[in-house]
């Protein structure tokens, strides 16, 4: 009997625990709007004391180069605070802008609508826009960027990405999370809807984690059109969205290392085994610095001028010491060629010049006792080697001669 209780209780007990804390609710419907809110009637929507029982104040501090401007369009804030019951202070002293309630203000939450516009203001939003924020479909976030990356270099670089060429990364993303975007310094400040502003942290927050905007902009155009078709709107969208993860792709070796390897193998050897190091405990040595090299020098401890005039003197030696290597190098352009000198006869283990001078009175000798024929040769004619030299003067009268008893010859014939 008693089990059968427990069983019993066990079961009622499972269901009425089953809707304990699951009560219908009049706010959790799909017909309500969440993100919607309604803007604040100063007729109907009364406070119960009338007014407010403490005043409220936010100050913020601005830039001086931002003074110029604020003082030109403090009287157009002033007008448009009026209009909701807001006191403002602009002090030029401590550089900072003061907004506080009065016993008119009705709405209790556009002190903080006052506040954001102040920080607007001090980050170089331009006063017709920021003063857009006091109405209650627009809301506002000032995303901080300055801590997120250390190096400042790789900071420029990635808040640049925002902008994109000519501001077109900045202006596709203003167009598909209809909001207001201005990158200023080390904060990103957005002004828009709720959903808008959210998208927009979360490109930026990416952008500073290097991942490129253009992949959330891809996103967001292919969201954008999947909102229009009905059909989907209770539908999970992750199959049509694109997924973009890091890949570690594999480089190819480079070509030392390879042969490094090949060598290794070829050896017998491991080309890891060879290249390990020994482990030593002690830190390696330091690189000197610049006073350290000094100091060993004794430079260190030199004048300014007495630096400047040795710095002038070794100058001068290196420039000496160029200018004689391109006075030498010169000078090699006048050197005459030497003449490749002609191969030495031996003989009984003596050696013999062929390049003896021509002994010209021996060589006139020789010519004058031999017969008339050479007699017309000149030894200068010999040694000059012209080969017209050898003929001699009544050889060509007697070829004239020739031919002229050959041409009577020829006429008489004819005749």
């Amino acid at each position: 009997m008693a089990s059968e209780r427990d069983d019993e209780d066990g079961g009622s007990s499972k269901k009425k625990n089953n809707n304990k804390y699951r009560r219908d609710k009049p706010w959790d419907n799909d017909e309500i709007d969440h993100w919607n809110v309604d803007a604040w009637d100063t007729e109907k929507d009364n406070l119960t004391g009338g007014s407010l029982l403490e005043e409220s104040s936010f100050a913020t501090l601005f830039p001086k180069y931002r003074e110029k401007y604020l003082r030109e369009v403090w009287p157009v804030v002033t007008r448009s605070l009026d209009k909701v019951k807001i006191a403002c202070e602009l002090n030029l002293i401590e550089g900072s802008m003061t907004v506080r309630t009065t016993r008119k203000t009705s709405d209790p939450y556009v002190i903080l609508k006052a506040r954001d516009l102040i920080k607007l203001l001090a980050r170089s939003i331009p006063a017709p826009q920021a003063l857009k924020v006091l109405s209650d479909e627009v809301h506002c976030d000032i995303v901080k960027i300055g801590g997120l990356v250390r190096n400042k270099e790789r900071f420029v670089k990635r808040r640049q990405r925002l902008l994109g060429p000519d501001g077109a990364t900045l202006k596709a993303l203003e167009l598909l999370t209809q909001c207001y975007i201005l990158v200023q310094g080390n904060t990103v400040s957005v002004m828009g809807t709720y959903q808008g502003i959210k998208q927009v942290r979360k490109v930026v927050l990416d952008c500073m984690n290097n991942i490129h905007p253009v992949y959330n902009i891809k996103r967001l155009m292919i969201m954008r059109e999947l909102q229009k078709d009905p059909k989907l709107a209770s539908e999970n969208w992750e199959r049509f969205l694109p997924t973009f993860k890091k890949k570690n792709v594999q480089r190819k070796t480079p070509r030392q290392i390879e042969d490094e390897n090949r060598k290794a193998k070829n050896s017998g050897g491991d080309a890891k085994k060879g290249k390990k190091k020994v482990y030593t405990p002690f830190p390696p040595a330091q690189t000197p610095s610049k006073i350290d090299m000094q100091l060993d020098s004794g430079e260190y401890f030199l004048s300014e001028r007495e630096r400047k005039a040795k710095k002038i003197a070794e100058k001068m030696a290196t420039g000496a010491i160029k200018s004689e290597e391109k006075r030498k190098a010169r000078e090699l352009n006048f050197v005459p060629p030497t003449k490749p000198s002609a191969p030495n006869s031996v003989k009984g283990g003596l050696k013999e010049e062929t390049n003896k001078s021509l002994d010209l009175e021996k060589l006139k000798e020789k010519f004058s006792k031999s017969g008339s024929k050479r007699k017309s040769i000149s030894a200068t004619d010999y040694v000059a080697g012209y080969p017209s030299s050898t003929v001699s003067k009544d050889e060509p009268e007697k070829k004239k001669k020739k031919k002229d008893k050959k041409k009577k010859e020829k006429r008489q014939k004819s005749e």
